[in-house]
């Protein structure tokens, strides 16, 4: 099978000779990204007038995330990162002794451990396991009870690549009670997303979006939004101007998404990087992003079964990513052995990630594969 990339390598900086298959890690840095930051530094020099066309940039931005996402834009906000969504749903709501988390043992920290503060409240953290790596989406349905008050997942696990069904889980707790919350940060940018169908969906921006660290969008529904009390407040998410003035008083109303959840400031030029990326990303649309990215996994799964490694990754197409992986006992020490014939990978907890990418190509892999047999 021949696959060529969507866009060409010669897009991003420092991939000239280099073999990057670890965008599930650190993306590569798009060159026009230099134009977006010198863009940036006129409007920081600009007083007031600058600001309000950085701000403008951001609007844009969000408007982007929801297409990107499906939902509308004004549901959508700039966090500092995926945790501090998660943990932000954690701080905000009225947890009774009894009630419980449902998530899975194979999750990502910042998913399995927002909730570690509330057990001191008698909540209980149900860790649903997985099954020689696999998560299974009834098991999760079948942990959830009526004292269950969220489900967290991941939608792609960074250990497997496993793309859960949102969907199903979705349906699933329909005329519950439940708050669905999901971390995209593996899914966006490589695998359609479908937040409107969450309670709560964030992801960081640094990998598969092409941005950097710093700034994760986040949806929030009226449902969510209703049950979730504010739990961080600033110049920027208070009616504060120019009601009060210079003066404080006892109360300041909090405003409506999705500036309730921006506190303060954004990482503006962030948010101006990854407005730009999600341009490039919308242009060819996400569907054949995401058909590119199965493919290449089928290529990776294929040629990694055909040298004797243990795929961990689902086999099914539907449950592919942009992460494929293998289990590897020193997985750091082979992700070395590879950057050392300039073959990125990330390796770590036994298990090597490959990831695929709007920039590979069937090449890529078949470099992988010639070096790993020589490694």
């Amino acid at each position: 099978m021949k696959i060529e990339p969507l866009l060409s390598p010669e897009a991003f900086v420092g991939l000239d000779g280099v073999t990057h298959l670890c965008t599930g890690g650190e993306s590569p840095w798009l060159k026009i990204h230099d134009e977006v930051y010198r863009e940036f530094t006129q409007l920081k020099s600009g007083g007031d007038p600058g600001r309000q066309l950085v701000y403008a940039r951001g609007e844009a931005c969000r408007e982007k995330m929801g297409r990107l996402w499906g939902v509308p834009a004004k549901r959508v906000a700039f966090v500092p990162s995926a945790a501090e969504g998660m943990s932000w749903l954690a701080r905000g709501l009225d947890w009774k002794p009894g009630d419980n988390v449902v998530t899975t043992n194979l999750e990502f920290p910042s998913v399995a451990y927002a909730w570690r503060n509330l057990r001191a409240l008698g909540v209980e953290v149900r860790m649903v396991a997985h099954e020689d790596w696999e998560v299974d989406e009834e098991e999760l349905l079948a942990a959830v009870d009526e004292r269950t008050r969220v489900l967290a997942v991941s939608q792609v696990s960074f250990y497997t690549g496993q793309d859960l069904d949102i969907a199903k889980l979705s349906a699933g707790l329909k005329g519950k009670d439940t708050l669905l919350a999901v971390d995209a940060t593996h899914a966006s940018g490589v695998v359609q997303v479908g937040a409107g169908l969450t309670d709560l969906c964030v992801s960081s921006s640094y990998k598969w979006m092409l941005a950097t660290h710093g700034v994760a969008p986040m949806y929030l529904s009226e449902r969510a939004e209703a049950r979730i009390e504010d739990s961080a407040f600033g110049w920027h998410n208070l009616a504060v101007w120019p009601a009060q003035g210079a003066e404080r008083h006892p109360e300041a109303p909090v405003k409506a998404m999705p500036e309730k959840l921006e506190p303060g400031n954004p990482a503006m030029v962030v948010v101006m990087f990854l407005d730009r990326a999600l341009g490039i990303l919308l242009d060819l649309g996400m569907e054949r992003v995401e058909a590119h990215a199965r493919n290449l996994s089928e290529y990776i799964d294929a040629g990694l079964q055909k040298a004797g490694r243990t795929v961990i990754s689902p086999s099914r197409r539907a449950s592919r990513s942009g992460n494929t992986c293998f289990l590897a006992e020193d997985a750091k020490g082979l992700q070395q052995a590879l950057a050392k014939h300039q073959v990125l990978v990330w390796g770590e907890f036994g298990r090597v990630r490959v990831s695929g990418h709007l920039y590979n190509s069937s090449g890529d892999v078949e470099r992988l594969l010639d070096v790993l047999a020589q490694v």
